[in-house]
């Protein structure tokens, strides 16, 4: 008998490193002989080409409703009571073996229903753990606002206004309580953090007493590679972001730009508004990212050095793609960034230490090239290749299936 896979994430765009994620983890299930759907928030996406059964899961007027209940009562996760529902009748209906959660935060669906059933059905659920929402009782990310009251419960949230934001109500204390009695009660619940640092951070949680299975994200080796020759004359130092928040480092780099020589330059992939713009040094390279994967594999090859100064931050896929290309990366001791980081194919520093951050770039710069390019390949090779990733996921969901 064929067994199913159904995953669930707000958004199956494919340019978002998670809707990637599923779409792949999708075909690499397919090819072992299961079956692969995908239930998402049906008013955020149309249908973008996949192999994998879509399952859009409610509308644009559940989409405002729950925005609405989000931002007056800082009730996230707790409207769209219909949309849920009806996903829970198409999974009756579909019978999946496993349940593999991504996010539930995305004004989608609701986690009280939707885990009172997954505990009553008895069906083995994953749940990859890209960020910290999970066991907070609000934010996404605590790290640069340097709060810890998630590990007791919360409350006088710092964080209200940064997402999922609430204009007016602080629930946090109570949403830190319904998701502890959600989550922690669906009994077959096998907990994936990708990166050690929030699998550490979770053992402090109110689910402490879960089945976790660390499995880093991978990415495909076939496309950041380095490329002959590709490395700039001079010294280029680059830093990437989907949209470069505060938390991104955005202030640093634009410190960092005004301490380059002249020999030095920063290019900047991403998004930003015309008012970070106007606070960047002369000379800083501003790149509008697009979904040119291959030109911006290009851009990690031909960079001297990557500068990675985030704040928070799980598993970042940034440093795994600079690093296959050949090119070091100098981070900040932030969440899991270090993680991807081992001798020879990078450095790092203390937060906020944007001096020393240039300081090792720069030692970098000085080093051999070639043959920092050859150890950060071959770190590449052995242990970003997203194939392994969801042969480790695809194992996972044998054994929870075969119990």
């Amino acid at each position: 008998m064929t067994r199913k896979l159904l995953q669930i994430n707000p958004v199956v765009r494919l340019n978002t490193s998670t809707g990637r994620i599923m779409k792949e983890i999708g075909e690499a299930a397919m090819s072992s002989g299961w079956e692969s759907y995908i239930a998402y928030s049906g008013a955020r996406d149309g249908f973008p080409p996949h192999s994998s059964r879509l399952i859009p899961v409610g509308d644009k007027a559940d989409l405002l409703c729950h925005a609405a209940a989000t931002r007056l009562f800082d009730a996230h996760g707790l409207a769209s009571r219909r949309a849920t529902r009806r996903l829970i009748s198409k999974i009756a209906e579909i019978k999946p073996d496993i349940v593999h959660i991504h996010n539930l935060h995305g004004y989608f669906l609701n986690y009280p229903l939707l885990s009172s059933y997954l505990r009553q059905s008895g069906i083995p659920v994953v749940w990859t753990v890209h960020d910290c929402w999970l066991y907070t009782g609000h934010c996404y990310y605590y790290c640069a606002a340097g709060c810890g009251k998630w590990k007791e419960g919360c409350g006088h949230c710092p964080q209200k206004g940064a997402f999922p934001a609430s204009w007016f109500a602080d629930r946090s204390a109570k949403n830190w309580k319904d998701k502890q009695e959600a989550f922690s009660s669906i009994d077959k619940l096998t907990i994936v953090p990708v990166s050690e640092w929030i699998r550490k951070e979770m053992s402090q949680s109110f689910l402490s007493g879960k089945r976790f299975q660390t499995i880093h994200n991978g990415i495909d080796l076939s496309v950041f590679k380095p490329e002959a020759a590709a490395k700039s004359d001079g010294t280029v130092y680059l830093a990437v972001s989907t949209l470069w928040h505060e938390e991104k480092g955005f202030a640093d780099l634009a410190e960092i730009a005004g301490m380059l020589r002249s020999d030095e330059q920063l290019v900047m992939v991403g998004r930003m508004s015309d008012e970070q713009k106007k606070r960047l040094p002369a000379g800083v390279r501003t790149v509008e990212r697009t979904s040119d994967i291959a030109g911006l594999a290009a851009l990690y090859a031909s960079a001297t050095v990557f500068l990675n100064p985030t704040w928070q931050d799980n598993y970042p896929t940034v440093n795994l793609e600079a690093i296959a290309c050949g090119t070091p990366v100098v981070t900040y001791r932030t969440g899991g960034s270090p993680e991807a980081i081992a001798e020879g194919t990078g450095c790092v520093v203390r937060q906020g230490g944007t001096m020393e951050m240039l300081e090792a770039a720069r030692a970098l710069s000085a080093a051999d090239r070639n043959a920092t390019s050859l150890a950060c390949r071959q770190h590449a090779l052995n242990n970003f290749d997203k194939e392994k990733c969801y042969a480790n996921y695809i194992d996972l969901y044998e054994s929870l299936a075969a119990r």
